[in-house]
């Protein structure tokens, strides 16, 4: 019996990425809930059964505990939205998480940045 291929091997990925997309213009332009403010979409993980979407965000100002609960409230819209948009059979669940890395990344760069400071006042 001959091997069974994959549909696409980074179909996955492709579904992520255009839901990244689709989701940034629909919270931009369509989004009206005055607790979202700017956010930016970090990453979308998709579950392989497609019933699941996490989405990794960011935000420029705000409150991240605010927009996670309005963001996961909006959800339903959002993903009626991306029913009309994307050309798949099912389209996931989405859950929104709040994306601490660039906030990570700020304290890193400062810790360095005062190791340096300190290290040459020694010197």
């Amino acid at each position: 019996m001959p091997k069974r291929k994959a549909a696409a091997p980074n179909r996955a990925f492709k579904v992520a990425d255009q839901i990244q997309r689709d989701l940034t213009e629909l919270i931009a332009r369509e989004l009206k809930d005055p607790r979202v403010g700017m956010v930016t979409i970090q990453a979308v993980e998709v579950t392989p059964d497609y019933a699941h979407a996490k989405i990794y965000f960011s935000l420029l100002v705000g409150d991240p505990v605010v927009t996670t609960e309005a963001l996961n409230q909006a959800a339903g819209f959002l993903r009626n939205g991306l029913f009309k948009r994307l050309q798949i059979h099912t389209v996931p669940t989405l859950h929104f998480l709040f994306d601490r890395t660039t906030e990570r990344a700020a304290d890193m760069n400062a810790l360095i940045a005062q190791a340096v400071a300190s290290r040459s006042k020694e010197e």
